[in-house]
């Protein structure tokens, strides 16, 4: 595995493979990985010729008061992760190679921002939209992968991918959980062990509202008065429970053919998010 700080070094070192016509798979992160992570990692060694795997902790996502300063980082053990899973390329950008000055780039994500997180982390969005693109450009992958537990940033860079016509195959992976539910996230290092346990309940609540819907129940309001009856007893706060277009993230009164059900909560001083697709 080779490791490069530099965008031009990384994009010459790939226009090489390119003239030989070889395929290049990308998978942006924020490091601190984890088997969701790894599993992105393997589905693109699968897929193409050559994985290039970026770690960056993109400031311009994150809120005034959220936890950029103590995002968990371990890049020692990245490091060690990567290459026992046979990447290529590890990108280690900067933050003055990624917004250089008199940057202006910046991207607006779209009406796929309006809801779920959108509301509830202003500009986090704009700050995701805006380094991806930045990457896409330095990379130049053939095909991009991103997990589903983040859904609605795999939609809007889907819908990013189309409007800058980019010529990158964005592929969504499956969400990866623990043995008991718990979607894979770096945050899920924050909880205590009181906690971990509280947060079972974000995945015992979408698997009852899924359950709910398919013995019949069509109105949303009583399928989200189900799930707070599940997740109030663990929990400190709750940002939103939505039962939402897949496609267009518009919420729904009534469940129809597709439905996405998201959660976004807090236990104790930590946020995550989760989802499930029911098909009817």
């Amino acid at each position: 595995m080779r490791v490069i700080k530099s965008p031009e070094h990384l994009s010459e070192a790939l226009s090489r493979f390119r003239k030989r016509g070889k395929q290049v798979g990308f998978v942006p992160t924020m490091g601190y990985l984890h088997e969701g992570h790894l599993f992105l990692v393997r589905r693109a060694r699968k897929e193409n010729d050559i994985v290039v795997v970026s770690i960056f902790v993109n400031p311009t996502q994150f809120g005034p008061h959220e936890d950029f300063k103590r995002y968990p980082r371990d890049l020692k053990r990245d490091r060690k992760l990567l290459r026992r899973d046979h990447v290529d390329y590890l990108f280690l950008p900067s933050r003055s190679s990624i917004y250089p000055k008199y940057f202006n780039d910046v991207v607006d994500p779209g009406p796929l921002a309006r809801y779920l997180c959108g509301p509830k982390r202003p500009g986090h969005f704009r700050g995701v939209a805006t380094v991806v693109k930045r990457l896409f450009r330095i990379v130049h992958p053939d095909r991009a992968y991103f997990g589903e537990k983040d859904y609605q940033q795999s939609r809007m860079i889907e819908a990013l991918v189309q409007r800058f016509r980019m010529p990158i195959k964005v592929r969504t992976c499956p969400i990866v959980r623990e043995k008991d539910g718990l979607a894979m996230s770096s945050r899920n290092r924050y909880l205590s062990r009181r906690e971990r346990i509280s947060a079972r309940s974000l995945y015992q609540s979408l698997l009852q509202a899924k359950k709910l819907i398919r013995a019949g129940e069509r109105d949303v309001s009583v399928i989200k008065k189900m799930a707070r009856s599940v997740l109030l007893p663990y929990l400190s706060k709750i940002d939103y429970i939505e039962l939402v277009d897949p496609d267009q993230l518009t919420p729904l009164r009534k469940v129809q053919s597709r439905v996405l059900i998201a959660i976004a909560c807090y236990v104790g001083s930590t946020r995550l998010i989760d989802n499930i697709l029911v098909k009817v």
